[in-house]
């Protein structure tokens, strides 16, 4: 007997999700426990196994990959050797007469093989692409048509775009001495493209930063832009996928629920920096991941939380809950959108642990491995624009918490010190914290800030919980 195989209901608020990919064809063995197809939900990228063993026969109606397709929808069947699927089993009850059938058959086959042929022909057109990868084409103007993917089943993902775009790769750096170069701006070249015999022969004797790189890449694009202007190109459209409808109906939920109010503060960041050069180097735990600023933050974030719990609640009904434990949403940049795995219980884990749970989720959720009970139920988000060198910024409330602390990068500035007027040069941060008016008044929201401030500045008040 032929057994369904159906859209899956991935999570408790799933009602639909997209067919990325049969891993799969029509006509191939399947044993039990390999994966068929892969699923997006408006949570993860998911792999989807079989429970059964069979042949895999996917119905000429059956929704082609990229679809929406709706929890419980009939996607294939798994029938055994020998047998027929129900499809073919309809087909053939609905057969018309033979005479009918040469007739149908003469008049029909060279329309059927044109359409056939026709649909061959603009499969191999259109190669699958990411709707991120889409977006950023569309900026770069890259043309995504003449790509090669290098992602799963030859899916174009940002990476190739991002290829796509810079300028040719150049030799081997060979760098004259005493021309100098940091390991980040190395870094950045390669990303970017720049050659950087071509910048130490520019820059003799000076030490190359990433911001001469950048800048480089930046003068390098724009008389690319001159020399070669692209053509004005239409307008293209894509369906939203679920993931991002989910992002764009939270924000505007937390946008129209909530009454957000931002704090702002400048902090010294040059112990945080310290500690952090100072894990760097334990030879010791050398093997063990080294925490990042977010990682520290989340660690300090967790220390003060138990102090001002108000900030740890959120709104059901008519009650304010106030949660004892204390799990940590940490917001991370994928292909499909802002997401946010979570820290559990983190009033409880040394930043060893954090740093280690952080980093396996954080790439989980970056491949679209996280499952859902990984990117829910935050009680406090931390998110990071440092790398991306904002210095501060409003964030959104990730709904239901009552705040979430947005991070600035951290730069060195010439700073007063005390009454004496002495001026030193420190890391400086800023920190800006968004909260929901409705659960909690500015005076206590501008005293938890406080304390995340004397926490950064003074490492050492929560190293020792």
């Amino acid at each position: 007997m032929a057994i369904e195989i159906a859209m899956p209901k991935l999570g408790w608020t799933m009602e639909e999700g997209v067919l990325v990919e049969w891993l799969k064809k029509d006509g191939d063995a399947v044993n039990a426990g390999e994966i068929l197809f892969t699923v997006e939900s408006d949570k993860a990228l998911q792999e989807v196994e079989s429970f059964d063993s069979g042949i895999l026969r996917i119905p000429p109606d059956s929704p082609p990959p990229g679809s929406t397709v709706k929890v419980g929808a009939l996607l294939a069947y798994l029938v055994q050797p020998g047998e027929s699927a129900p499809f073919e089993k309809q087909a053939a009850a609905k057969a018309p007469a033979p005479n009918a059938a040469v007739q149908t058959t003469a008049s029909a086959t060279p329309i059927a093989r044109q359409t056939s042929q026709a649909t061959v022909r603009a499969n191999e057109a259109i190669p699958n692409i990411s709707p991120r990868a889409r977006r950023i084409a569309t900026e770069l103007g890259v043309n995504w048509m003449q790509l090669k993917g290098s992602g799963r089943t030859g899916r174009i993902v940002e990476r190739d775009v991002r290829a796509a775009a810079r300028p040719p790769t150049f030799a081997p750096v060979v760098i004259p001495p005493p021309t100098q170069i940091t390991p980040v701006a190395q870094r950045a070249a390669q990303e970017l493209g720049v050659d950087l015999n071509a910048l130490a022969a520019r820059f003799p004797g000076k030490r190359i930063t990433r911001e001469d790189v950048e800048q480089a890449a930046k003068e390098n694009f724009t008389s690319h832009l001159k020399a070669e202007p692209r053509e004005q190109t239409t307008s293209q459209r894509a369906p939203m996928t679920p993931t991002r409808r989910v992002i764009a109906q939270r924000m505007s939920e937390s946008a129209h629920t909530t009454a957000p109010v931002t704090l702002t503060t400048e902090v010294d960041a040059s112990e945080l920096v310290r500690l952090r050069e100072q894990l760097k180097a334990d030879k010791v735990a050398s093997q063990q991941p080294i925490p990042t600023f977010t990682d520290l933050l989340a660690k300090l974030s967790a220390h003060a939380l138990r102090e001002h719990p108000a900030l740890n609640s959120r709104i059901e009904g008519d009650e304010i809950v106030t949660e004892p434990s204390v799990h940590i949403g940490i917001a991370v940049d994928t292909e499909r959108g802002l997401l946010v795995p979570v820290l559990r219980d983190a009033q409880n884990k040394s930043l060893r642990q954090i740093a280690a749970e952080a980093q396996e989720l954080v790439a989980r959720t970056r491949e679209g491995k996280a499952s859902g009970d990984e990117l829910r139920g935050s009680t406090f988000t931390i998110t990071n624009l440092g790398m991306y060198d904002i210095d501060a910024f409003t964030p959104i409330i990730n709904l239901p918490e009552c705040a979430i602390l947005g991070v600035g990068r951290i730069v060195p500035k010439q700073v007063v010190m005390d009454d004496s007027e002495r001026v030193a040069v420190r890391r400086m941060m800023f920190l800006s914290l968004t909260f929901d008016h409705r659960l909690v008044d500015g005076a206590p929201a501008a005293r938890f800030l406080q304390r995340i401030k004397q926490l950064v500045e003074q490492p050492y008040l929560w190293l020792v919980d």
